[in-house]
């Protein structure tokens, strides 16, 4: 099924924001002691004149960010996602979304697989609290390849973005061919029978437990919602009208995430059978990814499971 080596977003981030610098002269890094674990090592020593390092100050790093992008650069500042939105969101809202600034916030390690590192280390808030912030584009790219393209799409535009990235390693579903455009999302599977949308590396998990399904000719719509603000409300409201259900699927807290972006958005105005698949009000905990996807229900056997009660049971 999955056929390629498995790589990470983050990965993706570094050779990317490397490459764009190599044309882009008004592209620098601000990092918040953490240039090694978001990947943009290579750039700071190839273009220490275009880094800067303002140590364990997320609120600061964000501060610069502001005021490099007055200067006329475009700013990528990178930190884990707990830190970055999570410690700095006050920043993130003044100085940055409210002045509609240049920057990009480019965070890693979000969602249950930064694994071993705990609770303390694992966003699953990150979407809620940015998605609802004015002027701020949220993107949550699926793999590799797909974050290759979203950075370099967010370099090219003047608006705030909140790039949402992981540190595990996961399945190449997209190559350099699969179309990438901000606010339009792609349809990875078509089906008939119920619409399947989420966003990030876990979609990994829909579609071996879409796969598993075809042999009870059960056929899974499956959407990658990548940009979660701007939401593609067309696309995914014209595939409820062919399945009339939906699942939704995430690595964060089902309050405030995708899920309910699209209940706010779409299923206001089109009512469905609908299931969120996500975490459910509580913190994660130290664990292998696939073990703390499995316990939290976000796994392929799980979806498996939510995905036949709504075909046998829509209402």
């Amino acid at each position: 099924m999955f056929n390629k080596e498995n790589k990470s977003t983050r990965d993706a981030y570094g050779e990317a924001i490397f490459a764009l610098a190599k044309t882009n002269k008004n592209i620098v890094v601000v990092s918040a002691d953490l240039a090694e674990s978001t990947r943009v090592q290579k750039f700071a020593k190839k273009y220490p004149e275009r880094f800067f390092e303002v140590g364990v100050a997320e609120q600061n790093m964000l501060g610069v960010a502001a005021g490099l992008s007055l200067s006329g650069k475009t700013v990528f500042a990178s930190s884990f996602a707990v830190f970055s939105p999570g410690r700095n969101w006050d920043q993130l809202r003044v100085s940055i979304c409210y002045s509609e600034s240049n920057v990009k916030i480019v965070s890693t390690h979000a969602g249950l697989s930064v694994g071993e590192d705990g609770a303390s280390h694992q966003a699953l808030e990150d979407i809620a609290i940015t998605r609802v912030l004015p002027n701020l584009l949220v993107i949550s790219p699926l793999d590799y390849e797909e974050t290759k393209k979203a950075v370099i799409a967010i370099a090219k535009i003047k608006n705030p973005v909140y790039l949402r990235l992981h540190r595990q390693t996961s399945p190449q579903i997209t190559d350099s061919k699969t179309p990438f455009q901000i606010g339009k999302a792609n349809i990875l599977q078509a089906g008939k029978n119920l619409t399947l949308v989420g966003c990030g590396p876990i979609l990994h998990e829909a579609i071996k437990a879409a796969e598993n399904l075809k042999k009870q000719n059960i056929s899974v719509e499956i959407i990658n919602c990548h940009t979660i603000k701007p939401l593609d409300k067309n696309t995914i409201l014209k595939s409820l009208q062919k399945t009339k259900k939906l699942i939704t699927l995430e690595e964060h807290q089902i309050a405030g995430g995708l899920g309910s972006a699209i209940l706010e958005q779409v299923v206001s105005s089109y009512s469905v059978p609908v299931k969120l698949i996500g975490v459910q009000d509580t913190f994660g905990e130290s664990g292998k990814p696939s073990e703390l996807w499995h316990k939290y229900k976000i796994d392929s056997q799980y979806i498996e499971q939510e995905i036949l009660k709504i075909i046998k049971n829509p209402r």
